[in-house]
């Protein structure tokens, strides 16, 4: 059997001396031999151990992992695999952050300025994008929506008092949707409430986000996920709230279509955009969908269905 000082064995598998008694003296890798003289001798099977930390070394785990690993006769398939799974995370991490260099050089060529605030903006947006792959958002929106989703929570961190501000103005509306829960969803103060409600949720996400509003609602609060967050709205109160909003969508919009040949056509076409942009903010589609709807509907004039199909 052949067997190596600890200088042999050093220049045999490029590990430095000074590494190898590193490993002896924490017993991650001690010689299993000793010379009647006090030197110690490294045989074939302390090889082979020192090439499987090499590779544990290689793969991204800890020098305690490692020995933990090579000690206790762990399941080392298992924690290939979890370490698989944190070396793609890593990986992901690192393309990222190289595609986010990349947009920046391109940004920032004519004037060799380095734009720090857009740094940092974009190291936000994805710190806060891993932390939402944890959350029960993940659950409803796509992996596009979810980075457009970090980057509006983003931006709410930046204005702390207007944030602050809604979201109280929104608790207080929820407050009165609990006292008025008995209510008929079609009633005056029912509509009222759900118009304020409305008026707060697009003050917070505004027309750009307005696609992820309606869709936090319908496949998350709307299914009972995410109440915990939403500032006391339970299951009951997000059915007699849909109702309401219903029916405050409904009169808003047949108002406006109420007032074809009697308003101005520029007046009507302005209250109708408007309206569409609150429901649905840039979903083109929805919109779409909409006007498509209200022409089946036989509550509206015919007028009505004419503008609308000039649209």
């Amino acid at each position: 059997m052949t067997r190596w000082y600890v200088k042999e064995l050093s220049k045999l598998t490029h590990v430095s001396v000074q590494t190898l008694h590193y490993y002896d003296k924490i017993a991650l890798l001690k010689p299993s031999l000793r010379l009647d003289n006090g030197y110690r001798l490294y045989s074939e099977p302390d090889l082979l151990k020192l090439q499987q930390i090499l590779a544990l070394k290689f793969f991204g785990f800890d020098l305690f992992q490692i020995k933990s690993l090579l000690t206790n006769n762990a399941d080392v398939l298992d924690h290939f695999l979890v370490q698989s799974q944190l070396l793609q995370k890593k990986a992901a991490t690192l393309i990222e952050a190289s595609n986010t260099l990349q947009n920046i050089i391109a940004e920032c060529r004519t004037d060799k300025s380095v734009p720090w605030k857009t740094i940092i903006k974009s190291i936000e947006v994805y710190q806060m994008t891993q932390q939402l792959e944890q959350s029960w958002v993940k659950e409803i929106f796509t992996p596009n929506e979810l980075k457009q989703y970090a980057d509006f929570q983003s931006e709410l961190h930046a204005h702390p008092e207007q944030k602050a501000k809604i979201q109280k103005n929104l608790e207080d509306l929820v407050e009165q949707m609990h006292a008025n829960i008995t209510c008929d969803p079609k009633s005056d103060i029912s509509i009222n409430i759900a118009k304020n409600y409305m008026h707060q949720i697009n003050e917070l996400y505004g027309k750009k986000y307005a696609h992820l509003r309606t869709k936090k609602f319908e496949k998350g609060f709307g299914e009972g996920k995410g109440l915990e967050e939403s500032g006391g709205l339970t299951p009951e109160i997000m059915v007699w709230l849909e109702k309401a909003m219903d029916a405050y969508w409904r009169q808003r919009l047949y108002n406006i279509l109420a007032q074809v040949g009697k308003a101005t056509d520029a007046n009507v076409l302005n209250n109708w955009n408007q309206a569409l942009d609150d429901m649905y903010g840039e979903d083109v589609d929805r919109k779409t969908d909409l006007i498509k709807m209200a022409l089946t509907d036989v509550t509206i004039s015919q007028a009505a269905k004419k503008w609308l199909k000039t649209l």
